[in-house]
């Protein structure tokens, strides 16, 4: 535990060093919900998925991205991800904006911490100035005891940049 804490702080700091642009950085909070699946040896659950969304832009067309995770299946799976959001180029005055992101995630779990990888992405839809619904997908490996667990999330929210 002790050593990802390190590895999250380290992450921290180098994203603090990263160049940033001189205009305001853009802050954004949400909420998700939508459908998980676990894959394990020789079985399979399928779940909700809810939970507390923030971005954070640190470059133009990039942000820090945090989420925290939970899911209903047995155990009550908690994921606490983070993650790197990469807008994609659209026409000007497109109401939609794609992107991939990538990234970790520390699962809590029976037995746990157990670290995790996402990858993924989805597409913004705008429904107001500061206002956007998304649509996304998450997928990516837990390395628990003994074995490796897969997961996939399709979720959509609702997220607010803030003024």
């Amino acid at each position: 535990m002790n050593r990802t804490v390190l590895r999250v702080s380290i992450l921290l700091w180098i994203l603090s060093l990263y160049p940033i642009s001189a205009r305001a950085q853009k802050i954004t909070v949400g909420a998700r919900g939508g459908l998980s699946f676990f894959s394990y040896g020789n079985g399979s659950s399928a779940g909700i998925q809810i939970g507390p969304t923030f971005d954070y832009e640190f470059q133009h067309g990039m942000y820090f991205e945090s989420d925290l995770n939970v899911n209903t299946q047995g155990g009550t799976p908690t994921e606490w991800a983070n993650s790197v959001k990469y807008f994609l180029q659209v026409p000007e005055g497109a109401t939609y904006q794609p992107y991939l992101d990538g990234g970790f995630g520390l699962w809590f779990l029976t037995g746990g911490p157990y670290f995790g990888i996402r990858a993924g992405g989805g597409v913004l839809f705008r429904i107001a100035p500061d206002l956007e619904v998304p649509a996304d997908i998450q997928l990516g490996p837990v390395f628990t005891t003994g074995s490796t667990t897969f997961y996939l999330a399709l979720t959509s929210g609702i997220r607010y940049t803030l003024p």
